[in-house]
C-alpha cells in the first residue's frame, strides 16, 4: 500500500476545490445574463481569457511580455476589416483574428525568445510599439477613428450574433473552450517542460530539450489565444480601435494575471472580473479608476503576494506556490 503524503492530500484537495470552483462558476456564468447586461459580462469574459492566455506564457513558462496587446488587438483589427470589408462571416473572421495573432507571435517570439529575463519583457514591449505606430498609419484601421460598425452577422449561418443572448452564450461556449485548450495544455507532457524551464532552464537543458523552441511554441500557442479573445471582443462591441494595441492594454493584463495569481488556472479569470468589474463601478462615479486600481494592486501586493487565488491555496492548503 502506497502511503499517502500530506502533500499529495492538499494537492488532491486544491485540485477537487478548483473543480467544484469551475462547476459552480460555469452555473452561474449561464444564468448571470438574466441578471446582468450581456455586454459587460462578455467584456470580462473576454478579459477573461485574455489573462488566462497571457498566464500560460508568465504563469507556466516564466517569460513577462509587455507587448501581448499586440495579439489581442491585432487579431481585432483582423477579425473586424474582414468582417465589414470582406464581409466574412464571423466563424471566418475569428479564423483570421487568431491565425494573424499565432502570425505575430510567430514572428515577435523569434526574435524576442534569443533573450531572458528584463531583456526579453522590452523586446517585446519595443516589438509592441513598432505594431502600434503601423496601426496608426495602415489604411486598413482607419487610425485614430478605428474600425467601427462591424456587422455581428450570423454564425454558420444558423445562429444570429445580433440577439444579446445568442452572442452571450456563443462568446461563453468559445471562452471556455480556450480556458479548457490552456489546461490541457499545462497538464500534457508539454506544459510540464514548460514549468520544468520555469523552474530551472539551465536544467531542462542538460536534459536535452530544445528550450528556444518550447519557448516559442509556448509564445504562439499564447499569441493565438490573446488573438481569439480579441476578436471576440471585436464582435461584441462592433469595432477595433487603437485602445487595443497600446501598452496600456498590455499593463492591463498583466495586472489581471498578478491580482487573480499567476500559474493557476483560476486566477487570471478573477483577476479579470475584479478589473473590468471594477472600471464598470467606477466609471460614473468622478473617482479616477486608475487610482483605485493602482491601490487595490498596492494592497494585493502587500497581502497577497501570491496572488488571491495563489494565496488562498497556499494558506489553506499549504501549498509552496498556491498552484
Amino acid at each position: 500500500m502506497v502511503a499517502v503524503t500530506p502533500q499529495d492530500a492538499a494537492a488532491k484537495t486544491s485540485a477537487r476545490l478548483e473543480w467544484a470552483l469551475v462547476a459552480l462558476g460555469i452555473v452561474a456564468l449561464l444564468a448571470a445574463p438574466f441578471f446582468v447586461y450581456p455586454i459587460f459580462l462578455m467584456k470580462m469574459l473576454c478579459f477573461a481569457l485574455f489573462a488566462c492566455a497571457f498566464n500560460l506564457l508568465l504563469g507556466y513558462t516564466g517569460l513577462l511580455s509587455f507587448g501581448h496587446a499586440t495579439f489581442f488587438g491585432g487579431a481585432a483589427y483582423f477579425c473586424a476589416h474582414a468582417m465589414k470589408v470582406w464581409g466574412w462571416p464571423p466563424e471566418a473572421g475569428i479564423l483570421l483574428g487568431v491565425a494573424g495573432a499565432a502570425l505575430l507571435g510567430l514572428v515577435m517570439g523569434f526574435f524576442a525568445i534569443r533573450r531572458q529575463g528584463i531583456y526579453f519583457a522590452m523586446i517585446t514591449l519595443a516589438l509592441a510599439q513598432m505594431f502600434y505606430f503601423f496601426c496608426v498609419q495602415a489604411p486598413f484601421t482607419e487610425g485614430e477613428d478605428g474600425i467601427q460598425g462591424v456587422p455581428r452577422g450570423h454564425l454558420f449561418g444558423l445562429i444570429d450574433l445580433n440577439d444579446p443572448l445568442n452572442i452571450y452564450y456563443v462568446v461563453l461556449t468559445v471562452v471556455l473552450i480556450g480556458v479548457f485548450a490552456i489546461w490541457r495544455i499545462v497538464n500534457s507532457p508539454f506544459g510540464m517542460i514548460l514549468r520544468s524551464i520555469r523552474e530551472n532552464e539551465n536544467r531542462a537543458i542538460s536534459l536535452g530539450y530544445s528550450v528556444a523552441n518550447y519557448k516559442l511554441a509556448a509564445f504562439v500557442m499564447s499569441a493565438a489565444l490573446a488573438g481569439l479573445a480579441g476578436a471576440l471582443k471585436a464582435i461584441v462591441f462592433q469595432f477595433a480601435t487603437l485602445t487595443d494595441v497600446t501598452w496600456q492594454m498590455s499593463g492591463e493584463v498583466i495586472l489581471m494575471t498578478l491580482l487573480g495569481g499567476i500559474g493557476t488556472m483560476v486566477g487570471p479569470i478573477i483577476g479579470a472580473g475584479l478589473v473590468v468589474g471594477l472600471e464598470n463601478t467606477l466609471a460614473t462615479s468622478g473617482f479616477p479608476v486608475t487610482i483605485a486600481t493602482g491601490l487595490i494592486f498596492m494592497i494585493c501586493v502587500l497581502v497577497f503576494r501570491r496572488g488571491i487565488v495563489g494565496e488562498f491555496y497556499a494558506r489553506v492548503f499549504k501549498t509552496k506556490d498556491g498552484a
